[in-house]
């Protein structure tokens, strides 16, 4: 596996990469474990709202989460399992952008119409996503429930 360094590394030098990711914040559509990612460099060029990118908090970790508003003043980020809005950020801080995943063997990439239909919904339904993911959530503790009987 590769480290974080090698990662940001390899990015810097023009490579596309490919590598598992940790955490839940881009859960449901990331998931540990189970996907992969695969970044692209980033370098000059703009970002547009509903890109997943690789970015370096300042003095810190690289974190993988969705753009949420681009302003004057920077780069506002959001993870897909959070409701609570990241920045600004400064475009030097992003260090790569998410070309494609991998799901059960299945590649994605990132221009495939379901994928930024589900992004820009994503992205839409912010001030509501913890009310639908404890919907969703009971509904399946429901639904095994009812199968185990």
């Amino acid at each position: 596996m590769k480290s974080k360094a090698d990662i940001e590394q390899l990015l810097k030098d023009g490579n596309t990469v490919q590598t598992v990711i940790n955490g839940y914040s881009m859960y449901p559509m990331l998931m540990p474990g189970r996907d992969y990612v695969i970044l692209e460099p980033f370098e000059g060029e703009q970002p547009r709202r509903g890109d997943v990118v690789l970015y370096r908090r300042d003095g810190s970790i690289l974190v993988l989460h969705r753009i949420w508003r681009i302003r004057r003043d920077g780069i506002y980020m959001v993870g897909d399992n959070q409701t609570q809005v990241e920045g600004p950020l400064r475009p030097d801080q992003i260090r790569g952008r998410l070309a494609a995943f991998i799901r059960k063997g299945k590649y994605v990439p990132a221009s495939n119409m379901f994928y930024r239909l589900y992004a820009c919904i994503w992205l839409w339904m912010r001030p509501v996503r913890h009310k639908v993911a404890v919907a969703v959530h009971f509904i399946k503790d429901f639904g095994k429930h009812l199968r185990a009987k």
